[in-house]
C-alpha cells in the first residue's frame, strides 16, 4: 500500500549540485522518497525520507517553479530530475506534476534530463517525442534477469518494458543511454551477465553507457539486512568481502566501497564488453573519485548556449 502525503516546498525548486556530473545544469526533485523501493537506494539515508513506499509530493512546485522561471537573469542549461524522487513512480499525483513540469520547462524551450527506472505514461512519451531535441533520458538497468529485478527494485518497471521505453525513446530521436547502477557483486557483475544485459542494450541502439558498482551506507545495508533472504544477504556480504572507506560527491559524503583494484575489473569488464557492440561507457567519477575524473554523462551533453535568454536562479 503506497501512502502519499503532500506537503509545501520551503526551498527553491531548482537548486545547484556539488557534484561534477551535475555542475552544469539546475536539479529539482518533485518529491521526497521515491516508491520504486530500490533496496540498495542511497536516498534510504536521507533525513527527510519517509520510509518504504511513501512519498511526500511537494504540492507547490509547479506554482514556485512557475514564479522562479519568472525571474529572468541569466541562461538556463537545462534542468535535471534527481533520481532520488523517480519522475515516473507509479503514483498518480506525482506522474501528473511530472507532466505539468516536463510541459512548463519544455514549451519554453528549457533542455530536461532525467533517470528513471519507472514506467513512462503515453502521455509522457508523446510530450517527450514532441520535443526530443530538448530531452536527454536515462533509463537505469542492471539486470535482464526480472528476478534480480524484483529482488533489488521491487516497484520499479520490469525489464521488458524498460528495454520497449529505451527503444521507443531512440525511435522518437531522443538522445537515450542506459544507466548500468549499481553493478551488484555476486548477482550482476558476472561475464555472462554483463555481455546479454550490454548486447540487448546495444540491439534497442543505444550508443553509451554510464556504469558504477555498489556502495554501502548503515542505512542500505540495513535495507539489505531486512529486504533480502538471509542466504541472499550472505551471498551478497561475501561478495563484496572487505570494503574501504571513500569519499565521494566532492568530499561531501563517504561510503564504503569495494577496492580499487576490484572495481578497475569490473569496469574493464563493462568496457571491453561494450566496445564490442560498439558502445561507449563512462565510468561515473562521482562514485569513483580514484578511478574517473571529468562527468559519466549523466545530465546529458547540454553546452550554455543551447537556452540563451532562459533563467538561472544561481550562478
Amino acid at each position: 500500500m503506497i501512502e502519499v502525503q503532500t506537503v509545501d516546498r520551503k526551498s527553491p525548486v531548482l537548486t545547484p549540485s556539488s557534484l561534477a556530473c551535475l555542475r552544469e545544469v539546475a536539479t529539482i526533485n518533485l518529491t521526497a522518497g521515491c516508491v520504486h523501493d530500490c533496496v540498495y537506494c542511497y536516498i534510504r539515508g536521507y533525513r527527510n525520507h519517509p520510509g518504504e513506499s511513501r512519498v511526500a509530493l511537494y504540492a507547490n512546485t509547479v506554482e514556485g517553479l512557475r514564479s522562479e522561471l519568472g525571474r529572468k537573469r541569466t541562461a538556463l542549461t537545462a534542468v535535471y530530475f534527481s533520481p532520488s524522487s523517480d519522475l515516473f513512480q507509479p503514483v498518480p499525483q506525482v506522474l501528473e506534476m511530472a507532466y505539468q513540469v516536463l510541459y512548463l520547462l519544455l514549451e519554453r524551450g528549457i533542455p530536461v534530463t532525467f533517470l528513471t527506472k519507472g514506467v513512462i505514461p503515453k502521455k509522457h512519451m508523446r510530450l517527450l517525442a514532441e520535443h526530443a531535441s530538448l530531452v536527454w533520458a536515462e533509463i537505469g538497468l542492471i539486470s535482464l534477469d526480472d528476478a534480480v529485478r524484483r529482488l533489488f527494485e521491487p516497484a520499479a518497471a520490469s525489464v521488458n518494458r524498460r528495454l520497449k521505453q529505451i527503444g521507443d525513446l531512440i525511435r522518437f530521436g531522443v538522445n537515450t543511454e542506459v544507466r548500468v547502477d549499481p553493478i551488484i557483486p555476486g548477482f550482476t557483475d558476472d561475464e555472462s551477465s554483463l555481455r546479454e544485459l550490454i548486447a540487448a542494450i546495444a540491439s534497442r541502439g543505444v550508443k553509451s553507457i554510464a556504469a558504477s558498482t555498489l556502495f554501502l551506507r548503515p542505512a542500505i545495508t540495513a535495507s539489505l539486512r531486512k529486504n533480502l533472504a538471509r542466504s541472499q544477504f550472505t551471498q551478497l556480504m561475501a561478495a563484496l568481502s572487505a570494503t574501504d572507506r571513500m569519499d565521494i560527491h566532492a568530499g561531501n559524503s563517504s561510503v564504503h566501497a569495494m577496492s580499487a583494484a576490484r572495481r578497475r575489473r569490473i569496469y574493464d569488464r563493462v568496457q571491453s564488453i561494450a566496445a564490442e557492440f560498439g558502445i561507449k561507457a563512462n565510468i561515473c567519477a562521482c562514485k569513483n573519485p580514484d578511478l574517473a575524473n571529468g562527468s559519466c554523462g549523466i545530465a546529458g551533453q547540454w553546452r550554455p548556449s543551447t537556452a540563451i535568454g532562459l533563467p538561472l536562479l544561481f550562478q
